[in-house]
Formats: structure tokens, sequence, C-alpha cells
């Protein structure tokens, strides 16, 4: 059994940074109200910058970090569902803009806020067979570019960024992980091309309740496949940044200790497929994930989907 080995990872954010005073200026609502219900204090909005700068931003540093260079690569997915183009690709966008060679396996997979996780399955089995041992796995959205800016309801959640990845298979590793989909087409929906502008529609309720059922769940499943006892076993637990009620609720119910669950909305908002690779750059650079360190990722989102990785650091 083999799993994979992230060597490096790397994020990229617009310039422009949102706070929640900002958006009060244009719909009804203040700080106060948006943190108090989400954890979130700023988020962060594409003004001239694309979804294909962003994530070749995110990519270049972790390829930089990891010391490779764009012929060492041989798998290279996004995940996004706010891709700058329905066609040509995101990836195949960003292999060009990183010079990656032309048999580079590269494709765009939509699982909303799942997709790092589900990129990182995916491009672990292609590593088996692609032309060179090293794959590159980004979340790179421009949400802000599909949102209804006058409700107030969703605008204030969603944020635009990238993280990425550098990855290889390690035959001495082992990994467990967990997906899931149940499909819904209405508790978050993103209208497609039409006649109706696109827009996020969310029913907020029913997503917080789906949402603390497929994590705990999902953790459940990952501490017994590992043989855990509890999730005190294991060194960080980093779930996608979609509220921090989520997250706070399903803490309290597994009884985890203070600091376990990490937590960066309140700087970035939701950001999707996004939000686990940032989450872990930035435990990487302020070296509070090191090496031999047991993580577990849950990610989840419109599909409905759910993803969860136990990883060895």
């Amino acid at each position: 059994m083999s799993a994979p080995h992230i060597l490096a990872t790397g994020r990229c954010l617009p310039e422009r940074a949102v706070t929640n005073e900002e958006l009060s200026r244009a719909v009804d609502t203040s700080d106060e109200w948006v943190f108090s219900r989400t954890g979130i204090h700023q988020r962060y909005f594409c003004a001239g910058e694309t979804g294909v700068q962003l994530a070749a931003g995110a990519a270049r540093q972790s390829m930089e970090r990891a010391g490779l260079t764009a012929a060492d690569i041989g798998v290279c997915l996004v995940g996004t569902f706010t891709p700058d183009h329905a066609s040509p690709s995101t990836a195949c966008l960003l292999q060009r803009e990183l010079g990656l060679e032309e048999d580079t396996l590269c494709f765009d997979l939509n699982a909303a806020c799942a997709g790092f996780l589900y990129g990182l399955k995916t491009a672990h089995a292609l590593l088996a067979g692609a032309p060179r041992p090293y794959a590159l796995v980004v979340g790179a959205e421009v949400i802000s570019r599909v949102m209804d800016h006058t409700d107030r309801n969703t605008c204030v959640l969603f944020g635009d960024g990238a993280g990425a990845a550098v990855l290889r298979r390690d035959e001495t590793r082992s990994w467990h992980t967990v997906f899931g989909s149940r499909g819904d087409p209405d508790s978050i929906r993103v209208q497609g091309p039409g006649p109706v502008p696109s827009a996020i529609h969310m029913d907020g309720k029913a997503v917080f309740r789906f949402a603390v059922e497929v994590v705990e769940r999902s953790i459940r499943q990952l501490l017994e496949a590992e043989g855990l006892a509890s999730v005190n076993d294991l060194d960080l637990v980093v779930c996608h940044q979609a509220n921090a009620r989520i997250i706070d609720h399903v803490s309290k119910k597994l009884k985890a200790q203070e600091g376990l669950f990490y937590k960066n909305m309140d700087r970035y908002g939701n950001t999707s497929a996004a939000s686990i690779p940032i989450a872990l750059d930035e435990l990487v650079q302020s070296g509070r994930l090191r090496p031999g360190m047991r993580v577990l990722t849950v990610g989840f989102g419109g599909g409905l989907t759910w993803a969860g990785a136990l990883l060895r650091w």
C-alpha cells in the first residue's frame, strides 16, 4: 500500500482584503453580526486577478519549496467550481503558465469544498502510471464572481484564493480516506450557464446539519481505521473552513482538546476547494505542522460531497 507524501505547500491570495465593516456599507450587516455567526472578520476578493493567476502563484510557491521544476511534474489537477472558463480548464492553462511538459495529465475536478481532498486522492492514483513522479494539486476559487453581493446571508461567507501541494507516491507509507456524495440540488446551488445570472443559493440550516453530521462521522471512521481511541491522539485536525460554529460543534462533540481543530476562516472566509491547502500551508509555515505528525483533514460542501484523509506528514 502506498500513500501521498506531501513535500511542500503554497498559497496565493488576491491583494484586496474585504472586511465585514466594508460589506456593511452595502448590505445590512455588521462585524459583530457576521463574526458571531460564522467566525469570519474578513476575506479576499479578486479585483483584476484571475483564478489561473491565483493557482499559478500557489503552485509556484509549493514547487519552489519542494525544490522541483516544471520538468518534474507528471500530474496537475485543480479543484474548483469557479473556473475562469468552462473550457479550457484551469489545469490546462496552468500547464501553459508553469511550462509543464505537454504529456502532463491535466484536468479540473469539481467536488466543491471537498475538491482538494478529491484531487489528492485522484493525483495519488494517477501517479502510478504518470510520466513523472510528482503531482501538483491545487484548490483555486474566485467565488466573488458567482455571489449575489446584495444577499447578506451569502456574500459575507465566501472569499477568493488558492492553495497548492506537491506530492509523490511513497510505498513505505499508508493512509486512510473516506469519501461520499449525496445528490442534493437545493442545499447549495450555483446556477449554471443560461439566462439566470450565476449566484450561490444556500439553505444555511440544512448545510449546517449536513456538515456536522458528515464531519463527525468521517473523523470517527478515520480514527477507527487508524486504530485510535480518541481524536486527541492526533496532532492536528484541519476541516474545511466554512464556519466556526460547525468546527466548534464537532470539536465539542468529540471532546477535543483546545486548539486541536485549526481555524483560520476569520482571515479568509470560506474559500471552498482552496481552504484546506491554505490552512495546511499556514500550519507548515508557522511551524505547527511538522514531519511525522498525524493530521486529519475533512472537506464538505456542495453536491453534496464530503471527503476525509488521515495523513502522516
